[in-house]
């Protein structure tokens, strides 16, 4: 290998999506392999733990392989093995670092535990090569909502967290209410675009002493009550109306404390991460906000957003060049918390 070029092998199973990636420098993705539990746990509305992680165990050997056939690499090629060890759903976490673990110690390899939130940050430096830190990132997926200034790489100041529901899991409870099912945040995106926005004002939570951390149980709630309200009535209601009013709710609160907490630290580099960044609303929005103001506006692509491995591979690749090595006693902690 070049002594300037470091390639790791990346394996992400927090959730349901079973994934490993090959990852150059941190940046350079040569393969990202990602096999979808979706339409499993559609069944069910959503994801059973116990079934995500039998996939896992099913999936994960066949998609560490096929990452490295499709990136067109040997072990001899890999300089460590990088593994999410929390958050995430306990089993399903076990099993890819079971699997790191494996490889790490049979191959005599270093091994690297990443954070979840951390790789969807990272999914940032992929999609946008030039971007270096510090800048200000809004972390918004089905477990997390969390506004961070990334001071460097590896290193995190929270701003703001949610206090209750996480953005993704508001659009997923409220898709179930309107009978959308599982997954909520695509399907409520794509039936907003056919209804008003400003139909029905749900509230926009602000939390007092605490101006960027987030709140959706009121919203949802809101919207909960909407539909029970009209029902007891007998009168109808537009479900198009209720997703992207509430969109609109959710989107607001976002950009809101996004754009307040850049304007209060004085950062002109703005970046979205994790699954709720897919949401056309949100790049839209912010999108229009960091341009009115002359922020640079940065965002993974959607394949980027959702749960991947190559984010995981370019995380892991700052903490490896950090000198970040774990033993083989590395455990999966489900409620990791970012900067531990």
């Amino acid at each position: 290998m070049e002594n300037n070029k470091t390639t790791v092998l990346a394996i992400e199973s927090s959730c349901d999506e079973t994934a490993a990636a090959v990852v150059v420098n941190g940046r350079q993705v040569l393969s990202n392999v990602i096999s979808s539990q979706i339409d499993i746990h559609k069944l069910y509305g959503g994801v059973v733990p116990e079934i995500a992680s039998r996939k896992h165990i099913e999936k994960i050997n066949q998609v560490i392989e096929e990452a490295l056939v499709e990136a067109k690499c040997t072990w001899e090629d890999i300089d460590a093995i990088c593994v999410t060890y929390g958050p995430g759903l306990v089993g399903a976490l076990l099993v890819g670092v079971g699997a790191a673990k494996a490889l790490a110690y049979a191959l005599k390899k270093p091994l690297v535990g990443v954070h979840h939130i951390e790789g969807h940050i990272s999914a940032n430096y992929i999609a946008n090569p030039e971007l270096e830190p510090p800048f200000l990132c809004l972390v918004a997926s089905g477990g997390h909502s969390h506004l961070v200034i990334v001071k460097d790489y590896g290193e995190y100041e929270i701003l703001g967290r949610t206090r209750d529901d996480a953005a993704g899991e508001a659009f997923d409870k409220v898709a179930r209410a309107i009978g959308l099912g599982y997954p909520g945040g695509p399907k409520i995106d794509k039936l907003s675009k056919e209804g008003n926005a400003d139909a029905i004002e749900f509230p926009r939570a602000s939390i007092e002493d605490a101006p960027y951390d987030f709140s959706f149980s009121g919203v949802k709630s809101a919207v909960l009550n909407y539909i029970n309200g009209c029902k007891m009535k007998g009168i109808g209601y537009s479900e198009a109306d209720i997703a992207a009013s509430f969109q609109k709710a959710v989107v607001d609160v976002l950009t809101s404390h996004t754009i307040q907490a850049a304007k209060d630290y004085s950062i002109k580099k703005i970046a979205i991460a994790g699954g709720v960044a897919c949401n056309s609303g949100l790049r839209k929005h912010m999108k229009e906000e960091c341009t009115k103001r002359g922020y640079q506006f940065y965002l993974p692509t959607p394949i980027l957003c959702t749960d991947n491995a190559a984010m995981i591979g370019a995380a892991g690749y700052y903490e490896y060049k950090k000198g970040v090595r774990h033993d083989l006693d590395l455990n999966a902690v489900p409620n990791l918390k970012l900067g531990e």
